[in-house]
């Protein structure tokens, strides 16, 4: 009976018809799990693999990649239609650019890391938010993804979800202590919002990184402040955009969906380095100043205390976010 189970579990697993499907990945002789949509395609999946390795999808090449009925594969082929073995994982070989950097002794370039595909000012023409193929991966991440709640909702707060990376965290930089890296304020800034806000943590890593950044800021088990949930990578959906290409975003359709008597677009602010991570809910997003070279802007940072302040009052003087301009959040005067 236990292997019937097992074999039952394994073909569930495999089963690119209902929801998600998993994807064993070994690298560096480290294994990894890919939960991926059987309608994404290779490139997607390689975007995937970078938010685990931090290799490129152009220096990935991924071994025994191979296609039903001998099918060729190239970037552009589905997931659903690859030959994946039961027990037998993809076999990927490729660099991070930080050691290439490393072997070739150039200096990190960390522009091109927090820089966006987008002036501050310009507007994106194109909406995803409601088309049909998004708001499918955003069922699948609803129905599939498993949110372990650290602390419930608490009725009639509103809903602050945000970055961790160059938002809150100067995660390049190199340091003694989590406390060199850590945003300046960023304690104050979180028992401040905490008041008004329940807080989530929503990262482009995976689980097991989110957790250790936040005990190593001292955020997980804070005692004057509580984090509601954290998300990671697998949360985030895929996207094709016209003029960037595969980017992955960060939908809050997958909470307001999961907690739908708490949350909604009238009482929830995203901030992230990164504007394209709104591109499913442009009204909720607020693109922070980027935290870098931590020894250079430590003392000079203030950026968390004054969104603080915007936070504190929005919260008291707004009972609909979407009438909110955010990219005029320094001059709001309600």
């Amino acid at each position: 009976m236990e292997h019937s189970d097992e074999r039952s579990t394994k073909r569930q697993k495999m089963d690119i018809n209902e929801g998600l499907i998993t994807i064993d990945l070994k690298w560096n002789n480290s294994l990894y799990q890919l939960l991926v949509d059987p309608d994404d395609d290779v490139l997607i999946l390689k975007h995937k693999i970078q938010m685990e390795t931090e290799v490129l999808p152009e220096r990935q090449k991924i071994l025994n990649l191979k296609g039903k009925n001998n099918v060729k594969i190239d970037d552009n082929s589905k997931i659903s239609d690859l030959l994946i073995k039961q027990g037998k994982p993809l076999q990927m070989v490729g660099s991070r650019e930080e050691d290439i950097r490393s072997v070739n002794e150039k200096p990190e370039e960390t522009d091109e890391i927090v820089n966006d595909f987008e002036d501050p000012e310009q507007q994106d023409n194109d909406s995803f938010e409601n088309r049909d193929v998004y708001l499918a991966k955003i069922k699948r991440r609803v129905d599939e993804y498993k949110v372990e709640v650290f602390n419930p909702p608490r009725p009639g707060k509103k809903l602050l979800v945000l970055d961790i990376d160059y938002t809150l965290f100067d995660h390049r930089s190199s340091a003694e202590t989590g406390a060199e890296l850590m945003r300046p304020y960023l304690h104050e800034f979180l028992t401040s919002a905490y008041e008004h806000y329940d807080i989530v943590i929503w990262s482009a890593t995976s689980m097991k990184w989110i957790i250790e950044k936040m005990k190593l800021l001292g955020v997980h088990t804070n005692e004057n402040y509580k984090m509601t949930f954290y998300l990671d990578y697998n949360a985030m959906i895929s996207i094709h955009h016209p003029s960037k290409g595969v980017v992955n975003v960060k939908p809050l359709g997958v909470i307001w969906q999961k907690f739908p008597e708490f949350y909604s677009s009238k009482n929830t602010i995203m901030f992230d380095d990164i504007r394209r991570n709104f591109l499913m809910n442009p009204k909720s997003g607020l693109r922070i100043k980027a935290f870098s070279q931590c020894h250079l802007n430590r003392s000079t940072d203030t950026e968390l205390l004054k969104l603080a302040k915007y936070l504190k009052k929005i919260a008291e003087n707004c009972d609909d976010f979407n009438q909110l301009n955010h990219r005029k959040w320094e001059g709001y005067n309600p």
